[in-house]
């Protein structure tokens, strides 16, 4: 069965899901976690990447980050990620071989239409999966830092946060109450998005997209985000 191309388009989010391999686990300690993020916030930093949300499962991680101008370092991203939590859970665990399935799912964002949506269904991903029942419970995401419960100065607030108004505290409860309606209305087309690599956006979006990177995007989005 013939791949599906990954669009990456610079200077835009783009929703990243990375899976364990066979499903297995990729996190059984608090300190896997840890790791994983450690080493995020270095190599953001060093490839010039922004990280707005992210939720790390047991078994998949879940990124929304913005490449600058070269759209390489997002796939030098997640293979510096994966090498470094393979070797690392190879080494203590003395094995070998894949930890990760071979390919990561992208997916760019309509940043104007979709992007906190796609926020919201990442840091929701604990409370569907029913392992808390409120997302800011949840540890390893970054639910809890964009509501201002807890601090993580290396995160970038992307514009559609900070749209929601000017004053940190306001903006970090308009925040929570938007993610606490857990409206489902897109998640069906976030999900088939990252599923296919394809674009999470309406049919404007693919014609704005489709010019910018050279390439025919054949699946289009239906409809529009409801309000």
């Amino acid at each position: 069965m013939p791949r599906t191309a990954r669009v990456i388009v610079p200077n835009m989010p783009h929703h990243i899901v990375q899976r364990g391999h066979n499903r297995k686990a990729v996190f059984i300690e608090a300190c896997d976690y840890q790791y994983y993020l450690d080493n995020l916030k270095e190599w953001k930093q060093e490839l010039g990447i922004k990280v707005y949300s992210y939720c790390l499962m047991t078994n998949h991680i879940h990124l929304i980050v913005e490449p600058a101008d070269e759209e390489l370092v997002v796939s030098e991203l997640m293979k510096r990620l994966a090498g470094r939590q393979t070797r690392r859970v190879n080494r203590l665990e003395k094995r070998s071989g894949s930890l990760w399935e071979g390919r990561f799912k992208i997916s760019p964002i309509d940043r104007d239409n979709y992007l906190l949506q796609c926020c919201r269904y990442v840091e929701l991903n604990p409370v569907k999966a029913r392992i808390v029942e409120s997302p800011e419970e949840y540890t390893w995401s970054s639910y809890a830092a964009r509501i201002g419960s807890t601090s993580a100065p290396w995160l970038d607030d992307d514009p559609a946060y900070l749209g929601l108004s000017p004053i940190k505290t306001i903006r970090e409860a308009r925040y929570k109450l938007f993610v606490s309606t857990k409206d489902d209305s897109s998640s069906a087309m976030i999900r088939a998005a990252i599923a296919r690599n394809q674009l999470t956006g309406s049919p404007l979006f693919v014609n704005e997209i489709e010019p910018r990177t050279g390439l025919r995007i054949e699946a289009r989005g239906r409809g529009r985000p409801k309000k």
